[in-house]
């Protein structure tokens, strides 16, 4: 991993051959036209060296033989060959960009990318950032037992009339945190931030508890991260569910948010999450077959684009069309929503003419792209771990499938 540095060589000298220097009038630091300065700054050098921007990301950068992923001012490169990263570098150097590299320790944005000695599978951890959230909660003092599920079964409610926050953490720093987490490499925990993210505004003790909660489930897993082990398949598939109506009868009947229901989804490519998500539904469902179109057409949204992405770095890499035969399949566990999504020409009924119209654009999609809609059994349902707190046993056996341990 590199870090880049924005430096243009200044060497010039005066009538007597003295070398002079540049007087500083004013910090490019927090201008509101610094970020953008950078940014076509990095691109532009980037093009040069031969990495042209993708249409899908504008982060990542595809050359002939490597590619490269910009966050801020740190870069990671990629390619079967190391030597090429070596001439990229150079190059960069040579227009003028000063790179340094960072120790493997540090990994990408904190992520640490190591193999496992056993089995030699790639594992992306974030050990660093568990122990500061251990740390922030105040359970490193080594008695805090350790919890098997981030999340207990029943939901978390507003509790408005509940006891007064109480503990000596910053409720919204331990969040974000989290949540930085949980977006990369722990989906296990995706479902339990986002319950304790919904009142950062307004934490009750029993919403700090529920951080605990999570603060011990990964004091109990805190060597433990994503591992990656791919298929030989190009195999892109969708799991997306829904909780319909998870809170009504736990919540106040009053509070329109307890007859929200819960989406969650994962789309999994050759066997390895790339993208995962839950959510509080922003609509209210009046059915599970509607709850389930909601989550279903909110994982298309984020389908589409990666499916065209994949294809444009299948090609990067040197497959063709015919080679990649990429297969895509969304795996949905409600009978009623596989109906109304497949069927083509779309048949309405008065109880679904309101919200089938969600299916339109994509049921286009889906006959356009040659997209699978699968029947699947809810106990192998990935999205179930999404929207809702699970039991033990069913927690495992989905983290197992998801995450491989």
């Amino acid at each position: 991993m590199l870090t880049c540095l924005l430096v243009e060589p200044f060497n010039v000298k005066s009538k007597n051959g003295k070398r002079q220097v540049l007087k500083l009038n004013k910090t490019l630091y927090g201008l509101r036209q610094s970020p953008r300065a950078f940014w076509k700054y990095i691109t532009e050098k980037l093009e040069t060296c031969g990495l042209m921007q993708s249409k899908f990301d504008p982060c990542l950068f595809i050359g002939p033989d490597v590619m490269c992923i910009v966050y801020v001012d740190d870069l990671i490169f990629w390619s079967r060959d190391m030597a090429n990263i070596d001439r990229v570098a150079i190059d960069l150097c040579k227009l003028g960009v000063a790179l340094e590299q960072e120790d493997d320790a540090a990994g990408f944005l904190g992520v640490s990318m190591g193999r496992d000695s056993n089995t030699g599978l790639l594992e992306l951890k974030q050990t660093g950032l568990i122990g500061r959230v251990v740390e922030a909660l105040g359970l490193d003092d080594g008695y805090a037992k350790g919890k098997h599920t981030p999340a207990e079964t029943k939901p978390l409610v507003k509790d408005e009339d509940g006891v007064p926050a109480a503990e000596g953490f910053s409720y919204s720093s331990v969040v974000g945190m989290l949540l930085y987490l949980s977006g990369h490499t722990r989906p296990d925990i995706t479902y339990a931030v986002n319950c304790c993210a919904r009142y950062m505004f307004c934490p009750q003790l029993s919403h700090e508890l529920a951080l605990k909660r999570i603060g011990r489930y990964l004091k109990n897993t805190s060597t433990r991260g994503m591992i990656i082990n791919p298929t030989k398949e190009l195999t892109l598939d969708a799991y997306p569910d829904a909780d319909f109506a998870g809170m009504y009868g736990h919540e106040k009947p009053t509070d329109p948010a307890c007859a929200k229901s819960q989406s969650g989804f994962v789309i999994v490519f050759a066997g390895v999450p790339v993208l995962w998500q839950s959510k509080l539904q922003t609509e209210t469902a009046l059915s599970t077959m509607e709850a389930e179109i909601i989550a279903l057409a909110a994982c298309m949204r984020e389908l589409i684009p990666i499916m065209d992405m994949v294809a444009s770095l299948a090609v990067a890499v040197g497959l063709t069309a015919g080679d990649v035969n990429m297969k895509v399949s969304v795996h949905e566990d409600n009978s009623g929503a596989l109906v109304l999504a497949e069927t083509l020409p779309p048949q309405f009924t008065p109880r679904s003419k309101y919200y089938a119209t969600k299916t339109i654009w994509f049921r286009e999609e889906i006959n356009k792209r040659g997209i699978k809609l699968l029947k699947i059994d809810t106990t192998e349902q990935l999205g179930d771990i999404f929207t809702k707190g699970l039991a033990q046993p069913t927690f495992e056996y989905l983290r197992f499938k998801i995450i491989g341990w």
